[in-house]
């Protein structure tokens, strides 16, 4: 932690001074989304006591069954920030379509997209989960939504982030000025600055992050780095496999420890799983401002255009030597 105790209002605010054309508008995102945080992180500590844990009984529109902690946290990050009149309209892993802001308000100047819980499945076994989003200037003018506003390349990102609900709650977020953390206060219920300026250990841990039960219907040159990994030449330093299972935990361990997340397609499905507009993309701003480099394996992540909402992509996230590294094997594909 710092020395001084700084909130993150207080640290928010900070930075809105240092630009003096700022309206407010951003700053009342990040506070709605830090207000969320909170509460979904009550009820993500108190899952076992209340009938809040298990699947809810439907399934996403991508074919998953929805945990009925999914439904909750999407319901209280659209709830908190459809209020907030900062945005014109809403992306969600758990809706199909964009979700309106209401009539009543005049349409903000942002769009924001997130994934309100990943890795909802591992919450009924206490393994951490979190929150991601991404925030985007609306292109056009008026209060109609349109596909440009949606579909962004990832490199037009205003403010990208994500909140870890582990042995503690932590928020962590840039807005192009850095990487910063907040650790939540249990007792005072406050985020406060516990990182700032966070960085990408060079060199850091050798450890890879990868779901290794799907070695075999990988590329062979995915598969050639992943054994490259587990057996490096004699004279390279030895690498350690960790992988939890929630892509919050995975990157943050890497954002704090280094190494490289990886999560590739298969020969069956080559774009893979993650969706690139609010789980890739956000950690691909992060992992940049944290000195690190993103890729699918062969295209700069933040330089890709988005075909649909829900579009998907390969992610390699981490130091820059390991992701140039994974670059080298999946060019021999």
């Amino acid at each position: 932690m710092t020395g001084s105790i700084v909130t993150v209002e207080h640290f928010i605010a900070e930075q809105e001074r240092e630009y003096p054309q700022a309206t407010g508008a951003l700053t009342d995102i990040l506070l709605q989304i830090s207000l969320a945080a909170k509460v979904i992180s009550t009820a993500v500590n108190r899952a076992g006591l209340i009938d809040i844990l298990g699947v809810s009984g439907s399934t996403n529109l991508h074919g998953e069954e929805v945990q009925k902690l999914d439904d909750y946290a999407n319901d209280v990050l659209v709830s908190l920030l459809a209020r907030c009149g900062s945005l014109s309209g809403m992306v969600s892993e758990e809706e199909e379509g964009f979700v309106r802001v209401p009539e009543s308000r005049d349409p903000g100047p942002y769009i924001i997209a997130f994934d309100p819980l990943d890795g909802s499945s591992n919450i009924d076994v206490n393994i951490s989960v979190g929150t991601i989003f991404s925030v985007y200037r609306k292109r056009s003018e008026g209060r109609k939504v349109r596909r440009r506003d949606l579909l962004q390349p990832g490199s037009e990102q205003v403010a990208a982030g994500y909140v870890l609900y582990g042995s503690s709650t932590m928020l962590v977020f840039t807005t192009g000025a850095g990487v910063h953390g907040f650790t939540l206060h249990p007792e005072i219920g406050e985020f406060l600055l516990s990182y700032r300026n966070l960085r990408i250990p060079s060199p850091g841990k050798n450890i890879y992050s990868i779901n290794e039960a799907y070695f075999d219907k990988w590329t062979p040159g995915q598969q050639r780095l992943v054994e490259r990994f587990r057996q490096p030449p004699r004279d390279a330093p030895s690498f350690s496999a960790r992988y939890v299972g929630s892509m919050v935990a995975d990157f943050h361990r890497t954002l704090l420890r280094g190494g490289i997340f990886m999560y590739p397609g298969t020969v069956a499905r080559p774009e893979g799983k993650l969706r690139l507009l609010y789980e890739v993309a956000p950690m691909a701003m992060i992992c940049e401002h944290a000195g690190g480099r993103a890729t699918d394996g062969r295209r700069r992540i933040l330089d890709i255009e988005p075909e649909g909402l829900h579009h998907r992509v390969p992610t390699f996230l981490g130091a820059p030597d390991l992701v140039e590294m994974a670059g080298r094997y999946l060019a021999e594909d």
